[in-house]
């Protein structure tokens, strides 16, 4: 018989979140001074945009 009350609750997105949160609170707690942007960056997996050229 199906627990009504047996819902697993799993997003995907909010797990991805969290661990990017995760990991910038570790960093954050391991540095003796202010993360710079591009650490950020380089944590969260950002890549920067090269400006257009009109």
């Amino acid at each position: 018989m199906h627990d009504q009350f047996d819902v697993t609750l799993e997003d995907g997105d909010l797990l991805g979140e969290v661990e990017l949160t995760t990991t910038l609170i570790i960093a954050a707690s391991e540095s003796d001074d202010h993360l710079s942007q591009e650490e950020i960056d380089r944590l969260l997996g950002v890549t920067p945009r090269r400006p257009s050229e009109d």
